[in-house]
């Protein structure tokens, strides 16, 4: 499956990056760069400053705000971050932060166009779904017309799919993966109680999710950020030095400590494009479904709002992470690990012209000797080849016998069998941003990293349910509301149980068939976003109650 999935990305991913990074310097020329000259009127907006009470919607601009943030500052922030720097080196988080510039003004105007075509849900009894209902497929079926309205039901399918998988399944996947590293607890335990957590709160709709999200955005972005900022402060000398790296490896990398794509600039440009889309959702037409919901009569108020997204999320706490990972240095160092043959970490590779290609599957033995692994394939974690391999966890005597890939075991020489052995490997994902934490603030940095991806993983699954939520009254109606919400739990479970490659790649696949649509309606129209700002701004609306 990750072989299969491997190629479909790798033919949708360019198509991606040309997608966004056109589209976003194409609205930000077209709005004359309206994420520098109103930021400080979003601002103004999410504290309040021109709130009316009576206008229609379900959530205050600063819930909306919060709700959207506990969706898009999550996993992205410690895992995907960690990810981009593993796969596209240092320099891959430049091309984050081009993404989040440029995403500024993307995620304006599909804010923008989701509170001008919301639709207005119909008033039951104990119903909790919500009074409004907006997103990308209302803009593109209401204001592209009628003919437009299959693309508007894909896009619809394909969020359903993002909501059930990146903001759902993934969450899930890292939460479980780092409290088994770190308290050896089962995934699957860990899986069965945050799906229960998760369940508890989607099932009172956005009212509900407001609330939660509204307490838990501000608090666990505060604490991740502060402990990042301290190590910042006991590493200050290696910041200059980090930030040198991320510009001289942005258009001339190096090669990557997981050797794919050894200097090559597009793959540098493409792990920084996939993962700052995976962080701050701008394009992605996510977001725009939360934002749909504010208390507000004009669209342009809260599109302002949404321009802070990626600024939050991208240029500030995922800088943090990438910072601090960099100025530790963790990311290309190797520390004890069990290498588990059964593991979704390990993978075998082959080397070609100094960079590694994962093979599908290797039905031949590996001979080991002392350790060292003989022949062109190699057992790797975190698809990179280990050095060394011992039997025991004290590393003290190194392995000597094969490895069988097919049976997921190895057999010494003097015939004993392992299904698990013990190396130097490098770290992925949530483990090597908290390795980062705990390099400069020891247990109490491994707490702070801990604690923010539990409660970035659950409320991004909470906020998460809901845009998935609105697609399903979308294509089906009401009733789909419950069967959905049942199904997102479900799949909260089995995202905790899956292996993190399989579940970043269809994470990445589903992405990609969400966004294409999207940001093609968002350029065809860029030209009602650039009227209703015009109008917004030059005749002041905000000052009109």
């Amino acid at each position: 499956m990750e072989v299969v999935l491997n190629h479909v990305n790798d033919i949708l991913e360019n198509i991606l990056v040309v997608a966004l990074l056109g589209t976003g310097l194409w609205l930000s020329i077209r709005l004359g760069f309206i994420q520098f000259r109103w930021f400080g009127h979003g601002l103004a907006v999410v504290r309040g400053k021109y709130d009316d009470p009576k206008a229609q919607g379900d959530v205050s601009h600063f819930q909306a705000l919060t709700t959207a943030l506990s969706a898009t500052v999550g996993i992205g922030n410690i895992a995907g971050v960690a990810i981009a720097i593993h796969w596209g080196g240092p320099g891959a988080i430049f091309w984050m932060w081009v993404t989040a510039i440029l995403g500024m003004a993307t995620k304006f105007t599909e804010v923008t166009l989701a509170q001008k075509f919301r639709v207005s849900m119909p008033k039951k009894d104990g119903q909790s779904s919500g009074t409004v209902s907006g997103g990308p497929m209302y803009y593109i079926e209401q204001g592209l017309g009628k003919k437009w309205k299959p693309m508007a039901m894909f896009f619809a399918g394909a969020l359903i799919t993002m909501a059930m998988i990146s903001g759902n399944a993934i969450q899930a996947n890292t939460l479980a993966d780092l409290v088994n590293t770190v308290f050896h607890i089962p995934v699957w335990l860990t899986g069965c109680i945050t799906a229960a957590l998760v369940g508890l709160v989607i099932i009172g709709g956005i009212s509900r999710i407001g609330k939660v999200t509204g307490i838990l955005a501000p608090s666990m972005a505060a604490l991740y950020v502060l402990g990042g900022l301290m190590v910042l402060f006991i590493n200050a000398t290696e910041i200059i030095p980090a930030l040198k790296l991320i510009l001289s490896e942005a258009f001339n990398p190096s090669a990557g400590i997981a050797g794919t794509g050894t200097g090559v600039f597009l793959q540098t440009l493409l792990w920084g494009v996939r993962r700052g889309l995976f962080s701050n959702e701008a394009g992605q037409g996510s977001a725009p479904i939360a934002h749909s919901a504010a208390k507000t009569t004009e669209p342009v108020s809260e599109g302002v709002v949404a321009l802070l997204e990626p600024f939050i999320d991208t240029l500030a706490i995922c800088t943090i992470t990438a910072m601090v990972i960099l100025t530790t240095g963790v990311w290309y160092k190797t520390t004890p690990t069990d290498i588990l043959l059964h593991s979704g970490d390990l993978s075998y590779r082959t080397e070609n012209l100094n960079a590694y290609e994962i093979q599908s599957h290797s039905r031949d033995s590996i001979i080991v000797k002392n350790g060292i692994q003989q022949g062109k394939v190699l057992l790797s974690w975190h698809e990179v080849p280990v050095k060394i391999l011992y039997e025991d966890e004290a590393m003290e005597t190194p392995f000597t016998g094969f490895i069988y890939p097919s049976e997921n075991i190895a057999r010494s020489s003097s015939r004993q069998t392992y299904d698990q052995l013990y190396a130097n490997a490098v770290e992925n994902s949530a483990p090597l941003t908290m390795w980062a934490y705990k390099d400069a603030l020891g247990s109490f940095g491994v707490l702070i990293v801990v604690l923010c991806v539990i409660l970035f993983a659950i409320s991004t699954a909470i906020s998460w349910s809901y845009y998935g939520d609105r697609c399903a009254i979308y294509l089906f109606g009401e009733k789909a509301i419950l069967p959905y919400r049942i199904l997102y739990v479900v799949m909260h479970f089995i995202g905790a149980i899956l292996s993190l490659n399989i579940i970043w790649e269809m994470g990445d696949l589903a992405m990609s068939l969400g966004t294409i649509p999207n940001v093609i309606a968002l350029v065809l129209l860029s030209g009602l976003a650039r009227k209703l700002s015009k109008d917004y701004f030059g005749q002041k609306r905000y000052l009109k109650k």
